[in-house]
């Protein structure tokens, strides 16, 4: 069966058992701060399990894309190495929310596996919890009764706490677990040991396949474990091992879902697969890597220096590293399999298809900033193997090398190697391990149990229509973190505050109870469906009612920036093209900034016309128009715009300004004219293919307009206050670039006659014409003095020291006949005694220039250079 095929086959199976099939939820969390992206198929449904939203259906099915490679599931080393981890994978799932349990998740499981996919009995197993002491459970006899019933005994084996109890977190849902393993050795391997013996051992052709989760606790902050009032079942099957199994194949890469990226990676570098090990594993790294990578452009994560967009880059780097090292692809190339990704995926993941464009070009950009990157570390490591006077290079330096440039360990211990260096190991790792202890507690948080006050109270955010409101606290807890220190997360029944999403920053205000007692609410964000109210100090009154306020200048001029935002947004469709598409947004009081696609810098004629567009929707004072709760479809059909990266639900709010129609659950400006003016203050690049426009209304405009005509009259007084002020600073332009030319034409007459002078100091040392002196002429100026000189003499060697704007420079000239017969270079020249004036440079090996802090260092460089000619 090929991939789509099996994919197809499963999510039809469940079907006809009276599961929905949903799609894929983008692999980027937005709103759990527990999860940076979905790393299993059960974190887009965990509202569902934490009992915070009710699903639709009861019984659903899909095929998740998760990334494995942060946190306590990351895959990222393995891959490469072994023939079944991932970082991006696909997670085939059937779920139950309060419906069925184990007996019919094992029974359709086995079916599934045996009946419908024809998997033999006979290369199966099973494995059941069987119970842990310290947390007071016992062996699933349930489970294991029913498996009992359809598989052989001594083909069900029992497991530990790690292997078969899964987990959401440190809190929350989670049960014990029966994972299918499968068993696809030969006959003759299988004779010799018998499978059973290698289930959870790490052997590439015993593993597991299907994860079978029944929930039915839910872990409190203490450790103990209380019963869920609803069981649950969570299952998760890994996709292309699955491929593996049906396609009878030893290896996850010897399937279609691979296949096709590394004959693509072989016609590309021309290096077989399966020929040499080194180069297959380079192979397996980046045909793995790119899905990874362009899966999460096409959710909305460009790679970046920060959060899961270092985690991005980070990945794409591993991959460009691989090739670089072992392909020997010394320019961008990893970028081309995009094309051969969209294809072979594009029709069950049409985001891959649809975002292809901005794919290709991010990775392209994304490879050649990172290959020259490449080039700047290996300058580094020269230097510091320079500087080494042992064989063995400081492990601390190999670690700056690797957190300052991204270059990894093992490309450093390879550079060194064929130097004839080694690398202090033990010193790395005491760095890195250093450094993941202060990011640990940087991020290091304690989280409380919920208290509940109020059973079976609906939250209802109510901030669309007031800004203040009675409410009752229904639950809260507390939470220490190194950062913040102590906070408490409030919940009430209903809520004005809106929670931080959509780009939109979350609402401040404060609480007061009957007795006039204040606490003031820091943020308000929301998660996995519940929205959370950040305080310092708890209610004193928890089982009062509290009026709840929202502060209206912040959420006012929130709601200003975020209309102009959605304005922005039509005026670059519509003056830029179609093809743009919100790629990111941040809106709050102060100011609003709009990341968009386009492959080409705004100029200003076009800004110009961008913020008259926008202006004028604001002079036409456009009501708004909002709709909620109407069905995802009804709103698409009305022409309202979906960003990507988003997940929605059945029911949507769609805002309407005039001809601009979006999907939106922020606030906004009853008509567009309380925004009072659209001023953009920057454009510019933010990533391959990714502009960032940053831009002002309301008071921050007023604000600025003040500080525009205090400059100008400012100006206008330094002028001398001129009628005509355009052109008063224009005669101050040409006068000075007239006086300019001439001291240039002065330094270049002084330089003229400085030769003179110079050449008549030249000394004859061992063939080499020399001179090192100290001269007062700016750099420029010391260059075509320099290369004055070069023109008559050969065999030259010139070091000049000069002292500019309080700082001391460093230039060398060495005529090119004498670079390599004498071995002199004007870079290593520079950057050795650049250490004399505390600073350093570099450049080519015939003129190199350095820059320090220490001009009293120059007479000592200027000495040390005749050494060189000893």
């Amino acid at each position: 069966m090929k991939s789509q095929d099996i994919r197809a086959e499963f999510l039809n199976f469940y079907k006809s058992k009276k599961h929905s099939i949903v799609p894929s939820a983008p692999m980027v969390l937005k709103d759990d701060p527990t999860l940076m992206f979905t790393n299993s198929g059960m974190a887009p449904f965990k509202e569902f399990f934490l009992g915070n939203a009710t699903p639709k259906n009861t019984r659903i099915t899909d095929s998740q894309k998760c990334l494995r490679v942060s946190g306590k599931h990351n895959d990222l080393e393995e891959v490469g190495y072994d023939t079944y981890h991932h970082t991006m994978f696909e997670m085939l799932g059937n779920w139950s929310f309060g419906d069925y349990f184990k007996k019919e998740a094992i029974d359709w499981a086995w079916e599934l596996l045996t009946e419908v996919f024809k998997i033999p009995k006979d290369i199966l197993y099973v494995t059941v919890f069987e119970g842990d002491k310290k947390d007071g459970t016992k062996l699933d006899k349930e489970a294991y009764d029913y498996w009992k019933k359809i598989i052989p005994e001594d083909r069900i084996l029992t497991g530990n706490k790690k292997d078969n109890f899964w987990e959401m977190g440190e809190q929350g849902p989670c049960g014990p677990c029966s994972e299918i393993h499968v068993d696809i050795r030969s006959k003759e391997e299988k004779a010799k040991i018998d499978g059973k013996t290698l289930i959870n051992e790490d052997h590439p052709q015993v593993v597991e396949i299907w994860n079978l989760v029944f929930m039915q606790y839910n872990r409190k902050a203490n450790g103990s474990l209380e019963d869920l009032p609803n069981k649950h079942i969570d299952t998760g099957m890994g996709f292309e091992r699955l491929c593996m199994v049906l396609q009878n194949v030893q290896s996850n890469y010897d399937t279609d879902v691979f296949t096709p990226l590394i004959r693509e990676i072989e016609t590309i570098t021309g290096v077989d697969y399966n020929k040499n090990n080194e180069n297959d594993i380079a192979i397996r790294v980046i045909a793995d890597h790119v899905r990874a990578v362009a899966f999460a452009i096409a959710d909305g994560q460009l790679p970046s220096n920060t959060g899961a967009g270092y985690v991005i880059r980070r990945i794409l780097r591993r991959a460009i590293r691989y090739g670089f090292t072992f392909l020997n692809q010394k320019e961008p190339f990893i970028y081309k399999l995009t094309e051969t990704l969209s294809h072979q995926m594009g029709d069950a993941f049409p985001e891959i298809k649809k975002q292809n464009s901005l794919i290709h070009n991010v990775i392209r950009e994304e490879e050649a900033s990172f290959l020259r990157t490449l080039d700047q570390g290996l300058l580094l490591l020269d230097k510091v193997i320079e500087d080494t006077k042992e064989k063995t290079i400081s492990g601390v330096k190999a670690f700056e090398l690797y957190d300052t440039y991204g270059f990894p360990l093992d490309l450093t211990q390879l550079i060194a190697r064929e130097k004839g260096y080694s690398i202090n190991e033990e010193e790395f790792n005491e760095s890195m391990k250093a450094q993941k202890e202060r990011s640990r507690a940087a991020s290091a948080s304690e989280t409380g149990d919920w208290v509940t006050l109020i059973e079976d109270e609906t939250e209802e955010f109510v901030g669309y229509d007031t800004l203040s409101v009675d409410v009752k606290l229904t639950r809260y807890r507390k939470v220490t973190t190194k950062k913040v220190g102590e906070l408490y997360q409030l919940v009430f029944n209903m809520t004005p505050f809106y929670p931080e999403g959509g780009g939109q920053v979350g609402d401040k205000g404060y609480l007061e109870d009957a007795h006039g007692d204040v606490v003031y609410i820091l943020d308000t964000k929301k998660e996995n469906n519940v929205i959370i109210h950040f305080a310092k100090n708890l209610p004193k009154h928890l089982n009062e009612m509290f009026k709840a306020v929202v502060n209206d200048e912040f959420r006012n001029l929130s709601a200003s920036n975020h209309t102009a935002t959605h304005l922005l947004h039509q005026a670059l469709r519509t003056i830029l093209g179609t093809h743009v598409e919100q790629k990111g947004s941040l809106v709050n009081p102060k100011y609003l900034r709009f990341d968009f696609s386009h492959f080409s810098k705004v100029d200003a004629d076009q800004l110009q016309e961008i913020e008259e567009f926008v202006n004028a929707r604001i002079r036409e004072n456009l009501a708004l128009v909002e709709k909620r709760n109407i069905p995802m479809q009804q709103a698409i059909d009305d022409g309202a715009m979906a960003l990507f990266g988003e997940k929605y639900g059945d029911s949507v709010r769609a805002i309407r300004f005039g001809q601009s129609i979006e999907l939106c659950g922020g606030t906004h400006v009853q008509q567009t004219g309380d925004i009072w003016y659209f001023k953009i203050k920057s454009e510019g690049a933010v990533a391959a293919g990714i502009r960032r426009i940053e831009a002002i209304t309301n008071v921050a405009v007023g604000d600025y307009f003040e500080s525009i005509e205090k400059d100008f009259v400012q100006v206008k007084q330094l002028l001398k206050n001129p009628k005509d002020i355009a052109k008063s600073v224009t005669s101050l332009q040409e006068e000075n670039t007239a006086l300019k030319k001439q001291i240039e034409q002065l330094l270049k007459d002084k330089a003229k006659n400085l030769s003179g002078e110079i050449k008549s100091q030249l000394q004859e040392i061992n063939g080499v014409q020399f001179l090192a002196a100290k001269v007062d002429l700016d750099p420029n100026g010391i260059k075509n003095l320099a290369f004055e000189i070069g023109k008559e003499h050969k065999n030259l060697f010139l070091l000049f020291g000069a002292e500019n704007n309080g700082k001391a420079i460093l230039t060398c000239y060495v005529s090119k006949e004498i670079v390599e017969s004498k071995n002199l270079n004007a870079g290593t020249i520079v950057r050795e005694l650049g250490k004399h004036i505390q600073g350093g440079g570099g450049g080519q090996a015939f003129f190199a220039t350095a820059g320090g802090k220490n001009p009293a260092g120059i007479s000592k460089a200027l000495e040390s250079a005749k050494d060189y000619l000893d």
